[in-house]
């Protein structure tokens, strides 16, 4: 059994942040000591491990709540799984190119700018009038 200390130093999840777990649904209510200590077993520990995991992945609070849930029936088809890490690499794709344009952005203004006061200076223009950007961002 582990204490929730415990459990947190065994995953690197904040004890906060397992009793959000908790009230989300999303890891079961512990057993309790005799000295009202919230004890975990085994399983509470690696459905943590699971839910770490795949929140460093990305996934949102819903989508670590039905692949939990996917989880507690093994004879399910898998194609309910594999649609939830197809969104979340979209997601992610989506996200990087958003990205790679704002890097494009902030590069040009970077070595853009070749005034030598504030009066003059281009990154402070471009910031207050969106129109000198190249692209939308």
């Amino acid at each position: 059994m582990f204490s929730i200390g415990d459990l947190s130093r065994r995953t690197g999840v904040k004890v906060p942040t397992i009793r959000y777990y908790e009230q989300m649904g999303l890891l079961d209510l512990p057993d309790r000591s005799e000295g009202n200590q919230r004890r975990y077993g085994r399983e509470g520990l690696e459905r943590l491990s699971f839910i770490r995991h795949a929140r460093d992945l990305g996934f949102n609070i819903e989508a670590i709540r039905e692949l939990i849930e996917l989880s507690c029936d093994p004879e399910k088809p898998c194609r309910d799984a594999d649609r939830i890490v197809a969104e979340q690499l979209n997601a992610v794709r989506q996200k990087i190119a958003r990205l790679s344009k704002l890097e494009r952005e902030l590069d040009r203004m970077a070595n853009h700018c070749e005034a030598d006061c504030i009066r003059d200076c281009y990154v402070l223009h471009s910031l207050g009038d969106h129109g000198l950007c190249n692209a939308d961002h």
